[in-house]
């Protein structure tokens, strides 16, 4: 009984820490609805590289989630927004398709980052809808991408 209840109670605090990362406030969610919400992807796994192949880059794994509206891309842990991207975005970016990743960049040089992440379904068409906001961003300047 005595050896259990310690694993016991790892397993409660382990069950307790698997929360959701989608919840928004009701004012973003009533915007997000109003531009017409195209993808939604709640709680993945997103490979987050700050400064990548620089001498300071930095990786790791978050768990957030994705929204994709006619003019916005949100990457969010709940109200906490990680990137947004909307037509008055002005920084460099880009979006590339890898086997079944996606790559959002975004910035350039020690600001530069990357999240990756592996839609459920339809990469071609989540790159897709990503490039089609990141193109009617009015200041930021586009890479190329596939």
């Amino acid at each position: 009984m005595r050896k259990s209840l310690p694993a016991f109670a790892l397993l409660l605090l382990l069950g307790g820490c698997e929360t959701s990362t989608s919840k928004l406030s009701a004012a973003q969610e009533s915007r997000f609805q109003s531009e017409g919400i195209k993808r939604r992807a709640d709680d993945v796994v997103f490979r987050y590289t700050k400064d990548p192949g620089g001498r300071d880059e930095r990786r790791e794994d978050r768990r957030a989630s994705i929204i994709v509206t006619g003019g916005t891309v949100l990457i969010h842990k709940n109200e906490k927004v990680g990137l947004e991207i909307t037509p008055r975005t002005r920084r460099e970016l880009s979006v590339e398709r890898s086997g079944s990743r996606v790559r959002i960049r975004s910035g350039r040089g020690r600001s530069e980052e990357i999240w990756s992440f592996e839609p459920q379904d339809d990469v071609a068409g989540w790159a897709t809808d990503i490039r089609n906001v990141m193109n009617a961003t009015t200041g930021g300047r586009k890479r190329g991408g596939t």
